[in-house]
């Protein structure tokens, strides 16, 4: 475990130390982060398919379908 020094708001840190007794709150403190961290992730996937979903082909379920029998022939399935 690293230690860090941070800053946060007094109103913040108030909350903290009335609701979270002393030796859960780097616990409560990392939940917090963990959540918020993969909430960026999962934001930044979502802004990196969009912008693939942009530069790519966009194909009608017919095209779909016809791809697939070619491919399917082609193959021998």
């Amino acid at each position: 475990m690293a230690k860090m020094n941070i800053s946060i708001d007094e109103e913040v840190r108030e909350e903290l130390f009335r609701l979270v007794p002393p030796r859960r709150r780097s616990q409560v403190v990392n939940e917090a982060l963990r959540k918020e961290l993969l909430h960026r992730k999962r934001e930044q996937a979502t802004k990196t398919l969009q912008e693939l979903r942009k530069r790519s082909a966009t194909l009608t379920s017919k095209e779909i379908v016809e791809a697939l029998k070619r491919d399917r022939t082609s193959t021998g399935r």
